[in-house]
């Protein structure tokens, strides 16, 4: 997975990858030992190296906050295949599917085939390293086949869910 973090103005690329149970991380192409662990809710507990650090995120309207220890810090992250998958998106005819962002573990379905659901309405969870990702509705629509069930692991690309 690679994303495009912004923190205080300044960009980083970052790479997730899972191999073997275990993730890897290269921060700007340079490889990094890390290991987190979901703490409660919006915080998260780091291990960098040998340092620990508690990372707790913030929503305020439109702007994401990262408290690391008493430092604040403005963040953005942008998924450049989110990006290549909205400007597809623009057309909201036809049947959409929801495919698994990451490789993870499906741990909550939150909707039934024949469903209705809203644009942005929670259809199914998938948990990834010990994180919990909402997969939501691409559009306004009904649940035209689930194809994932609780328990179920996933890989990266699959599909979950039809909406049509």
């Amino acid at each position: 997975m690679l994303y495009d973090v912004i923190i205080d103005g300044r960009n980083y690329r970052l790479e997730l990858e899972r191999a073997d149970g275990r993730w890897s991380c290269r921060l700007d192409g340079r490889e990094v030992e890390t290991d987190a662990v979901l703490a409660r809710p919006d915080v998260l507990s780091l291990r960098i190296g040998n340092r620990a650090y508690e990372i707790k995120s913030e929503r305020l309207g439109d702007d994401w906050r990262l408290w690391v220890g008493s430092a604040q810090f403005a963040c953005e992250v942008r998924d450049p295949r989110a990006l290549r998958r909205r400007a597809r998106a623009a057309d909201d005819q036809g049947p959409r599917k929801l495919t698994a962002p990451m490789p993870g573990k499906v741990v909550r379905v939150l909707v039934r085939e024949g469903d209705a659901v809203e644009a942005g309405a929670g259809v199914l969870v998938v948990e990834a390293m010990k994180m919990q990702n909402e997969i939501k509705s691409p559009k306004k629509g009904t649940i035209q086949k689930m194809l994932a069930a609780e328990g179920v692991a996933v890989n990266a690309g699959d599909v979950l869910a039809i909406v049509e």
